[in-house]
């Protein structure tokens, strides 16, 4: 047991392409997508308790049962640990973004608490625990840049380059299931062979293949959200190549390593000059599975 772990980093990431192939019978989207985390965090405080209670405190407009307080929860009843905890998030990336900032804070609280509770388990049976909390959080336990099918839990590790991006938001969120309910979004993409993108990146060496997909569900997302078009126009006015958005929406990034002039971000947008990750910064907190990248 660990008394106290501060400042733990929960990073956000980006999807290079998002492809809908179908719907499933259980109502969730078949896809294939690449995940890459960049350098834009929340970060989170975890203080041991010997009381069993799980409490999370933080900024304003946080919701009680929140991935964090889920995760934890989780982790307890799966072992039978006694212990609880106080935690406290610090947020920064925004919410509904298509970032994975709620799914990112669940995965690292996953494994924060793995160590401060000394439990021992492996990243096989964290990752057990993920999906059941989001579709996003088994990359985040996995803890490497993966080309993704399923809803996105079967995950092939691949290696991506350190490049740089920069990611605005614009002020407003989208929920995800109102993107892939929308009548207008196409679901019928083929399936890519993960191969063919992997010798497409190893090819191109520190640049990365944006051009290899796209993101299907961009036009549902920026339809039901117009201040997305202004968001796009502006990244496109300062980037290398044209903006995409990353997840459902309603974040969008493009390449290039222009300098984020502040005073020329519109009022309630958030715009970051970031980085791309080799893998993610916990990642060597948990062992036990094979994960070599193709």
């Amino acid at each position: 047991m660990i008394p106290a772990l501060y400042g733990v980093p929960a990073p956000a990431k980006i999807n290079w392409f998002v492809h809908v192939l179908g719907r499933r019978a259980d109502g969730y989207h078949e896809l294939q997508t690449v995940f890459q985390f960049i350098d834009w965090y929340d970060r989170i405080d975890f203080v041991c308790r010997a009381d069993g209670v799980i409490e999370r405190s933080g900024g304003p407009g946080l919701p009680d049962d929140d991935l964090c307080v889920r995760a934890a929860r989780a982790l307890q009843a799966h072992t039978g640990c006694r212990l609880g905890v106080s935690m406290h998030l610090h947020k920064s990336v925004p919410a509904q973004a298509g970032l994975g900032g709620g799914s990112s804070d669940a995965a690292s609280t996953l494994l924060a608490l793995n160590r401060l509770w000394g439990l021992g388990l492996t990243r096989a049976e964290l990752l057990a625990l993920a999906p059941a909390l989001g579709a996003d959080v088994p990359v985040f336990v996995f803890g490497r840049n993966a080309f993704a099918g399923g809803i996105g839990e079967r995950l092939q590790a691949v290696e991506l380059p350190q490049w740089q991006l920069v990611v605005g938001w614009p002020g407003q969120g989208l929920p995800t299931a109102s993107v892939f309910g929308d009548a207008a979004l196409h679901r019928d993409t083929a399936a890519l062979e993960a191969g063919a993108f992997i010798a497409a990146q190893r090819a191109a060496g520190s640049r990365p293949v944006l051009e290899f997909g796209r993101n299907d569900l961009q036009p549902v997302a920026m339809a039901r959200l117009p201040a997305m078009a202004a968001l796009q126009a502006w990244l496109g006015a300062r980037g290398d190549g044209p903006p995409r958005m990353t997840g459902s929406g309603s974040a969008m990034f493009v390449a290039g390593a222009a300098d984020v002039d502040v005073d020329a971000v519109p009022p309630h947008w958030r715009v970051r000059a970031c980085r791309a990750l080799a893998r993610h910064p916990l990642h060597d907190w948990a062992d036990g599975v094979d994960q070599a990248a193709a």
